[in-house]
């Protein structure tokens, strides 16, 4: 039996006929950029993310892009974020000439751990002036801390509380990362994007909600921030021709809003459908007596995990997902090398063992097919592949011994 990683004609086959037609509306309209398809889209998701304003943009990179630039963030700044994440999480950061700082992650979560946090800022910085001109500085460099960039790694919230408790306390932004989240929620029903200053969301085709291509939005309840960035997606114009802002093309294409306002209506089916499957992956692989083999992904208790991916822990990881592969089942991990450990941040100075938990994750983490048209017969052929590969493993360890 084959089960492919994700397979996405068969959503295209739900959404097909609604999607070529609303493709179809706009090339009548020939209006292609910011228009009517584009608002519509911003005002549900507004509403869909608990916010009051959607700013409709070019991905996921571009909106955390986005998001910075309307805080000010640039040279001599630093922005605290997670080391294990997608690239796009540090490089933004780094593109617009402020410094990533890295905080290690909650293992069980993956998220940005909040006690690491207040470790961090205590070790590595210092508050300095009071009031309106309080600034928190990073000790070995100068750099002026900014904001915290929390990271909804895999659809789960992180324990956002505590996060913005720090930030309230020392004046910082705080620039939620939920490019895998649209959604989830937290205990107390608050969904990702609303809680910080600014969301950052992303439809790449394998995104819960997907575009045909690339896409993404940023959400606020601020409307003086909505008005910054909808200046700065256009190259900083406003009116046209007329500059204050130096800013980017950062606009969301009209055909790609239209496709998302189509698949928009049938998103928390599919969400419900990945937390069935997510139910059935567990139970199987704890009924497999896999303990310690293989370890399920954590769910905080009240949250709604939306699972993007679906993420298990297996020492044997490497070996594990070859075995799937020869059975025709398709795995990816997220992410193999954390972002201090890339060469391109080489000049941050970080050494293996610098945070732990994130690399330990790099060792182990392997996704699972979780898309939602997956069948419960898949999701039993792959628990059971990889009960024959620990079964199997065991017995060549005993054979060994």
């Amino acid at each position: 039996m084959k089960v492919p990683l994700l397979d996405l004609t068969q959503q295209y086959g739900q959404i097909a006929a609604e999607a070529r037609a609303a493709i179809d509306r706009v090339c009548r309209s020939q209006q292609f950029i910011l228009g009517t398809e584009v608002r519509e889209l911003e005002l549900r998701l507004a509403q869909y993310s608990g916010c009051t304003h959607g700013i409709g943009v070019s991905s996921g990179t571009d909106a955390l892009l986005l998001a910075l630039m309307a805080l000010g963030i640039g040279q001599s700044d630093a922005v605290i974020t997670s080391p294990f994440t997608f690239f796009a999480t540090a490089g933004t950061i780094a593109r617009l000439g402020a410094r990533p700082v890295f905080c290690d992650i909650d293992a069980p979560t993956f998220n940005l751990a909040p006690a690491r946090l207040e470790e961090l800022l205590a070790r590595e910085c210092e508050v300095r002036g009071e009031g309106a001109a309080r600034q928190v500085i990073h000790r070995r460099t100068g750099a002026r801390v900014k904001a915290i960039m929390p990271v909804h790694l895999y659809g789960q919230l992180c324990e956002m509380d505590p996060i913005m408790d720090i930030a309230n306390r020392l004046g910082l932004f705080v620039i939620e990362d939920a490019a895998q989240a649209i959604g989830a929620q937290d205990q107390k029903g608050r969904t990702a994007g609303s809680i910080g200053h600014i969301g950052c969301l992303s439809f790449f085709p394998t995104k819960n909600l997907g575009a045909f291509g690339d896409a993404g939005m940023c959400t606020t309840s601020d409307p003086a921030l909505a008005e910054r960035m909808r200046v700065l997606r256009v190259h900083g114009a406003e009116p046209k021709y007329h500059h204050s802002l130096i800013g980017g093309n950062f606009r969301l294409d009209e055909i790609q809003a239209a496709v998302l306002n189509v698949k928009l209506k049938f998103l928390d089916e599919w969400r419900q459908a990945r937390e069935a499957h997510a139910r059935q992956y567990t139970e199987r692989l704890q009924a497999k007596a896999l303990a310690g083999a293989v370890v399920p992904p954590v769910r905080t208790q009240g949250v709604r995990h939306v699972w993007n991916q679906y993420v298990i822990r297996v020492p044997r990881r490497d070996e594990l997902r070859q075995y799937l592969a020869s059975a025709g089942i398709g795995t990816e991990i997220y992410y193999p090398i954390p972002l201090h450990l890339q060469q391109c941040f080489a000049y941050l100075a970080h050494r293996p063992g610098d945070f732990p938990e994130s690399e330990r994750a790099a060792r182990e983490v392997l996704a699972l097919p979780v898309f939602p048209e997956l069948s419960p017969a898949q999701i039993d052929h792959v628990a059971g592949t990889i009960q024959r590969f620990h079964t199997s493993a065991m017995a060549t360890s005993q054979q060994s011994a």
